[in-house]
């Protein structure tokens, strides 16, 4: 059994809506609608009327007649201090794909003060037309205004696909704007495919502890909706000529309850930025004793870059959180990524089989990191370090 809302009967009068001890009861479009709250408690049969509201017989069955209205594929491209964070190209890059298998459009959204001007950029990297929407007190990230703009533009352009970071913005205010639209969402994704028959988002995380890499789909609402982890995409190689359209979004009224009155950078900030460094040296357990990492700092500094970590060097001490990379710590994409006594967990290689360039030092021949490693060297870190050490200081006359 389950409640259904006729909706060439219902006038939208919107009296039922109290009447759902559930909140089962939205409107949509100017008709009721049963979402997936509905208990089958018949509060509203007897309230609607016009005798809209009726139980069926069967199971519930979500009316998926009108996906065709859905067609495109967007992206959230998110600003900081006016200009387009990495992750937005990092996500055009990704939904130029998707669109082309799709066969349609790509387009991206882009919410701030002065931030048509990144409108050319967007086109240059891959959207077909980008829609931008300025206000003055959207200066600052306002998870009440961001929610009721972009779910706002999706009821009006039903885009088949919407993407956006799954960073601390794109977590906080995309679950609001997928309730509000009464669709799924999938947290942190690692890859992004489209099923060919049924064109339904392939939406592939990891799970149970990084431990399997499971494929999720939307097939009973739209649009479909994912957060993508930064780092794991790759921005198109090179930029477009720039055409495109440029959709101004008229913004009234904003939702605003709270303020931004100052933002306070922590110190580490300031010196240690994993995910846009070029070159990262990671440590594991293998690195056998927190005095062995000095290694580690000294190889980086060598080369330019900076020092990352397993989780079991972390949770050892040896290092701060802020160096974890892996599913529980940063997703990077380094032009080169030194892993020294990492044997691959699942877990780590989540956060960094991205990289462009990857070197492997580890004493078991059959160590998973080997698997993704471009040069695999079998040794011990704590012998091979020091030599790659000592060669680069004689190559910049340090010796």
């Amino acid at each position: 059994m389950y409640i259904k809302v006729k909706k060439e009967v219902c006038t939208g009068c919107e009296t039922c809506v109290p009447s759902c001890p559930f909140d089962a009861i939205v409107m949509q479009e100017g008709t009721a609608f049963i979402n997936e709250n509905c208990q089958v408690c018949r509060a509203c049969l007897s309230v609607c009327p016009e005798g809209a509201i009726v139980e069926e017989t069967g199971e519930a069955r979500i009316e998926t007649e009108g996906f065709d209205q859905y067609k495109g594929v967007w992206v959230f491209a998110e600003t900081r201090d006016g200009k387009v964070a990495s992750v937005g190209y990092e996500l055009l890059g990704a939904g130029r794909g998707l669109a082309d298998k799709l066969g349609v459009e790509l387009a991206a959204v882009v919410v701030g003060k002065g931030v048509i001007s990144q409108a050319h950029e967007l086109l240059r990297w891959g959207a077909d037309k980008v829609y931008v929407a300025e206000h003055e007190e959207l200066a600052e990230f306002q998870e009440e205004a961001y929610t009721d703009i972009v779910a706002n533009l999706i009821s009006q352009y039903k885009p088949e696909i919407v993407l956006t970071g799954a960073t601390a913005a794109g977590r906080s205010f995309f679950p609001r704007v997928a309730a509000r639209l009464h669709t799924g969402l999938t947290a942190d994704c690692t890859q992004l495919d489209i099923e060919p028959e049924t064109r339904m988002l392939l939406q592939i995380r990891p799970a149970y502890g990084g431990n399997i890499m499971a494929t999720i789909i939307c097939p009973d609402n739209r649009p479909q909706m994912a957060t993508v982890r930064p780092r794991v995409m790759k921005r198109l190689q090179e930029p477009r000529d720039g055409k495109g359209e440029v959709i101004q979004v008229h913004v009234g009224n904003l939702n605003v309850r709270a303020k931004v009155t100052q933002h306070v950078k922590e110190v580490a900030e300031l010196t240690i930025n994993l995910q846009d460094a070029s070159v990262i040296v990671s440590g594991g357990r293998g690195m056998g004793d927190v005095k062995n990492l000095d290694l580690l700092h000294e190889l980086a500094e060598l080369l330019g870059g900076t020092v990352g970590a397993t989780r079991a060097v972390v949770d050892e001490g040896w290092i701060p959180y802020r160096h974890q990379i892996g599913q529980t710590g940063k997703t990077v994409c380094p032009k080169l990524y030194i892993a020294c006594g990492i044997s691959g967990a699942v877990q780590h290689l989540v956060g960094m089989q991205s990289s462009d360039f990857i070197i492997a030092i580890n004493k078991n021949p059959d160590a998973p990191i080997f698997q993704v490693a471009n040069i695999g060297i079998v040794g011990d870190a704590l012998e091979i370090i020091p030599l790659l050490i000592k060669q680069l200081k004689a190559q910049k006359g340090m010796v």
